[in-house]
């Protein structure tokens, strides 16, 4: 609805990270497996992601996540939203996003912007380098009922001390727990 775009177009736009890991605080497994997230597909249940959506415009991601949801034979998922990939080796753009290798650069521009929120989804190094600096301002975190014992951690050692505050929880017949978390500012 028009009406909703432009008022939370007059709001300050939030960085938030949407993403699935394992009860033991892995987003991927062994070479970078997402096999574990298939547990929780269950019939007629998308965990509030759709509705997500509608309020992103921007879309950020690392280069190993890009290329990983490039290596899945499904449409591009984004193709209405702006999305960005950090990487270090690429520039310039593609058929479907634009590269960028300052991050402060572009959170500050995307930040000065009016525009629905920006939606982080990973990977891991994308995630410590915006934590470092304190960009992201909400974590909805899907717990998936399923320990790895290995493989990518969602938030790396050496990370700046946050507070944040339970905003919302919900539990799921599949098993997954999805919470909330904003930034305490």
């Amino acid at each position: 609805m028009p009406g909703i775009k432009f008022l939370k177009s007059m709001q300050e736009r939030k960085v938030v990270l949407y993403i699935a890991m394992s009860v033991d605080g892995y987003i991927a497994g062994p070479d970078d497996s997402l096999d574990f997230l298939k547990l929780a597909e269950w019939k007629d249940e998308d965990y509030g992601y759709k509705d997500f959506v509608k309020t992103i415009d921007t879309v950020l991601w690392g280069r190993k996540t890009y290329d990983i949801v490039r290596s899945f034979e499904t449409p591009f998922p984004y193709p209405d939203k702006q999305v960005y990939v950090l990487s270090a080796l690429r520039s310039g753009k593609d058929e479907y996003v634009t590269y960028f290798n300052d991050i402060k650069g572009l959170y500050n521009k995307l930040k000065s912007e009016p525009g629905l929120d920006i939606y982080c989804d990973g990977g891991a190094q994308l995630i410590a380098e915006m934590l470092s600096y304190d960009m992201i301002d909400r974590f909805i975190i899907s717990i998936i009922p399923h320990m790895l014992g290995s493989g990518t951690r969602l938030f790396l050692d050496d990370l700046p001390e946050r507070r944040v505050m339970l905003t919302y929880s919900k539990s799921y017949e599949s098993g997954v727990v999805q919470v909330q978390y904003d930034r305490i500012r």
